[in-house]
């Protein structure tokens, strides 16, 4: 019996097969997210590798480590690889990937070649943003803004562009492929009102990789072929609009923020109950406000442009909107913090990182209200003060979900457990290396210091407040690393089709009083 249980223990998708082929070739979501999650992982460390560049310039005020030029390259190479090759596919293609079928107790997800193909796909746009950075790269900015981009960049656009445009259909695949598991692949008994609220965050993603990701890929072969061709879809001498352009890339690109940030909010809203041993307070509306945010988020990317020149009612009615998006995200931190009320709380790795995503997406999404007035964003706009603003939610939210969805789920992936006291560390140095690199550019932008510069004058306190956050680049940089090592160095892996027999789901969500002992 002894024997028979070991065996048992030891067949899972780790030991199925052997062999480079038996991963390439893999139709195993959960291999597949383990294939994600290599490749983002060295995207991530290229990207980070950027941005200690970028704070190691703007360390002093001249232009001591890098020209101009190659300084427009390092901020644009670090957001677009940032944004289209580690925070989009972070969550959804590694632990979304991993995770929704075992949630919903599938056998796999509804298309598992095309699964793998997505993954392909990615590959074929990192790689062809690999060789972007390694033959010249491109200076347009991450938001390959027109004219600049169509008609005067003598950089790698054009590459870039593609990189991305076929990256994006990875994200679309993805998408797809959620949205029909969650509904034809259920267990019998799992209503909608029994999903895991990590589910209906995924869910609510995949809406927006389906409706907005061909936006953003039509954008930037529109891109492409004005460049080649020289067609005038953007140029006024030529009968186009450059403001078109900027409607069609914020479209998506807004509502690409909500694809990063509400992946995190499924995995808080997974963490918290665990550690303070609660059901989820309002779990029907923490499940409505993802569909909500969904929705509104594509309403509101004029936001974006309120000094472009639109006209004064419709950067109104954006404003209006853009208020109106962060009540369901309001509600979701009123009931994650009413669910820790008088909880037993552990504070386990992931619920430090589920602290932290709270206290800076709070803050994000608060500097989020004063960017969308009007009166104030004319005066912020391309400062300091939009970095600061987008980093605590796109860094300080979706990468400390992601880091504590990794430590929440790790030992369900690896089958190991990391040692904790090392997990807690590295959360903290994070934190604290995060809020020192990015708070002082609050100030820096209401100081009137512009982005995008490569070098400033001699000022007190820029200099002050710029010296501040290259040190805590370094400091969260060592966090990062102190995860790595923590994780790497780390038995329970799923079987290679998650269940001997379909699950019989006859409990409520985070019913913790009610669901039946393993």
């Amino acid at each position: 019996m002894a024997t028979t249980a070991v065996t048992a223990e030891r067949d899972n998708y780790l030991n199925q097969e052997y062999g480079i082929k038996s991963w390439l070739l893999t139709i195993d979501h959960k291999r597949i997210a383990l294939l994600y999650l290599l490749s983002i992982t060295f995207f991530f460390f290229i990207g980070g590798f950027f941005a200690l560049l970028i704070r190691l310039e703007l360390l002093t005020p001249a232009g001591d480590l890098v020209q101009a030029d190659t300084y427009n390259k390092l901020f644009t190479m670090h957001g677009q690889v940032m944004v289209f090759f580690f925070l989009i596919p972070s969550i959804p293609a590694v632990l979304g990937n991993f995770l929704v079928p075992l949630m919903i107790g599938a056998k796999d997800l509804a298309f598992p070649r095309i699964n793998l193909l997505s993954w392909y796909l990615f590959i074929i746009g990192g790689t062809l943003m690999l060789h972007c950075i390694l033959t010249g790269g491109v200076d347009t900015g991450w938001t390959f803004y027109t004219p600049f981009s169509t008609a005067f960049s003598n950089t790698k656009v054009i590459e870039a562009g593609l990189a991305i445009f076929i990256a994006g259909f990875s994200s679309i695949l993805t998408g797809l492929n959620f949205v029909v598991t969650v509904h034809r692949m259920r267990a019998p008994g799992m209503t909608w009102n029994r999903l895991p609220l990590f589910i209906w965050s995924h869910y609510a993603t995949s809406i927006i990789f389906l409706l907005g990701t061909p936006v953003i890929a039509v954008t930037l072969l529109l891109v492409i072929f004005e460049r080649a061709f020289h067609l005038g879809i953007f140029d006024p001498t030529r009968g186009g609009d450059p403001l078109l352009f900027q409607h069609l890339f914020w479209f998506y690109s807004h509502p690409a923020v909500y694809i990063m940030i509400l992946p995190a909010m499924g995995v808080v809203s997974e963490i918290i109950p665990c550690f303070t041993r609660k059901r989820i307070f309002g779990y029907k509306a923490i499940a409505t406000a993802s569909i909500g945010i969904a929705v509104l988020g594509f309403l509101v990317w004029g936001h974006h442009m309120f000094v472009a020149g639109i006209s004064l009612y419709s950067a109104l009615i954006f404003s209006m909107f853009s208020y109106l998006v962060a009540v369901p995200s309001g509600i979701k931190v009123f009931n994650w913090t009413a669910t820790m009320y008088k909880g037993s709380i552990t504070f386990s790795t992931p619920m430090l990182y589920a602290f932290g995503f709270i206290g800076l997406f709070t803050m994000g999404g608060l500097t989020g209200l004063f960017v969308a007035a009007l009166g104030v964003d004319v005066h912020v706009t391309d400062t300091y003060f939009i970095i600061a603003h987008f980093h605590y939610i796109m860094v300080g939210g979706a990468v400390m979900g992601y880091l504590g969805g990794m430590h929440f789920w790790w030992p369900k992936i690896s089958g190991r457990m990391y040692p904790e006291s090392l997990g807690r560390l590295a959360a903290v140095i994070v934190f604290l290396g995060f809020n020192l690199t990015f708070f002082p550019q609050h100030m820096l932008g209401l100081l009137g210091m512009p982005r995008r510069i490569y070098t400033y004058q001699e000022h007190g306190l820029w200099q002050a407040y710029n010296l501040i956050s290259s040190i805590g680049s370094g400091v969260m940089a060592i966090g990062i690393l102190v995860f790595v090592v923590n994780v790497v160095q780390t038995s329970s892996p799923p079987p290679t089709f998650n269940f001997d027999h379909a699950p019989k789901v006859t409990w409520e969500a985070y019913d913790y009083e009610h669901i039946p002992a393993p």
